[in-house]
């Protein structure tokens, strides 16, 4: 059974089995599951429906200029190119263009270009659109990344600059890298040129998104493994400006202090979280909401994609939610799409990305039912008297 799951969640396994831990198989990987969206709870108005289905793996998004969904994996070594050609919000059309990667996770479209992370490198599929329906060998445009598959996995975006983003995880659960590549979020040009680290301290972010008013960025990081069910948070964090450090691997959260290194730096000494998401929820992609289709106390506010807990006693996340913003700064958290976590444990969906679409829905991708979701709202209307 353990050989039918990714090798980086063997080696999770293992170690939870080995500390009494329960884990659940629905939430280590295997085969897709079930799609259950009856018993998803959203706000009054909102909807929930398949984009589609068949998208094994999906994980990251990123939007093309005529509507096109580019979609990273993991194990499946492929991205996909995903349409709804007819525009009655359900995509008909899915494909491949790319394929024997390595953990191809992260993707980002860039004037009529194709940007993909993988483990160890940003290639880009040139003209993705003459590439749609047949896959592509892409063209490496940087090499320099890491080969560990420990938090190897990397999200990918083009930021306000035109630059890409990408974080490189610690390739370990918490540790003192030698190299300083880990645990930062890099930037670099679309040629390859101009490689720089933009922050540090971050041990897994595989999510980050821009404000649209003031254009800075502000980031997901997902806490250590290791020191109990609540403990630490993950983080919402705020890179307003290059160079800052989020603190680990010697702070966790705001003020906890790590037990092995925690001694050698105080948290004082670095960038707090804005935000504290509770412990394990593994969030993941998020994005500001800058549309006109939700009502008007959604805009400018903040999804977030929280994957689900693989290692509590109690299972948590497995949701959606939103993340209040007042005057630019985060305020609340509220549940906004939840229900894939059943009462008994069971799990029938895993979030992983949220991407707005033109028309201002959402939608949702789950790596563990390989389905795409749209979320849209849809006004009360007043019925005519005859």
């Amino acid at each position: 059974m353990l050989y039918s799951v990714p090798l980086f969640q063997r080696t999770r396994i293992r170690l939870a089995l080995s500390l009494g831990i329960t884990l659940m198989a629905s939430a280590c990987g295997g085969a897709p599951g079930p799609i259950d969206l009856g018993s998803i709870r959203l706000p009054p108005g909102f909807s929930i429906a398949a984009y589609t289905t068949q998208v094994p793996g999906a994980r990251s998004m990123s939007l093309g200029d005529d509507g096109t969904v580019y979609v990273g994996t993991l194990d499946q070594g492929k991205v996909y190119a995903v349409r709804d050609a007819d525009g009655d919000g359900r995509a008909e059309q899915v494909s491949t263009v790319a394929s024997g990667l390595n953990a191809p996770n992260g993707v980002a479209w860039l004037a009529g270009d194709l940007y993909i992370a993988e483990v160890s490198r940003i290639s880009k599929i040139g003209n993705i659109k003459a590439h749609r329906e047949r896959p592509a060998t892409p063209e490496v445009i940087y090499d320099g990344y890491p080969s560990d598959k420990h938090h190897g996995w990397k999200y990918l975006r083009t930021g306000p600059d035109g630059k890409l983003y990408t974080a490189v995880g610690a390739p370990c659960n918490v540790c003192k890298p030698e190299k300083e590549v880990y645990a930062t979020l890099t930037r670099l040009d679309p040629d390859g040129k101009n490689f720089e680290i933009f922050a540090r301290g971050l041990r897994n972010s595989v999510g980050f998104d821009w404000h649209p008013v003031t254009h800075e960025l502000w980031l997901t990081d997902n806490g250590r493994d290791w020191l109990g069910n609540d403990l630490p948070p993950d983080e919402l964090n705020h890179a307003a400006k290059a160079g800052l450090h989020f603190g680990f691997p010697y702070c966790h959260g705001k003020d906890i202090a790590d037990p092995e290194f925690g001694k050698e730096a105080a948290c004082s000494q670095f960038t707090a979280p804005e935000w504290s998401f509770p412990a394990h929820v593994a969030a993941l992609g998020l994005r500001f909401y800058t549309g006109a289709a939700f009502p008007v106390n959604y805009r400018q506010q903040l999804f977030v994609a929280q994957h689900g807990s693989w290692n509590r006693s109690q299972p948590q996340g497995y949701r959606v939610v939103l993340v209040r913003f007042e005057q630019g700064k985060p305020v609340a958290e509220e549940a906004f799409a939840e229900g894939w976590l059943k009462p008994d444990g069971t799990v029938t969906g895993r979030p992983v990305d949220i991407l707005q679409m033109p028309d201002g829905a959402l939608l949702v991708s789950d790596d563990q039912s390989g389905a795409i979701y749209r979320i849209a709202f849809q006004p009360a209307t007043q019925v005519s008297k005859p």
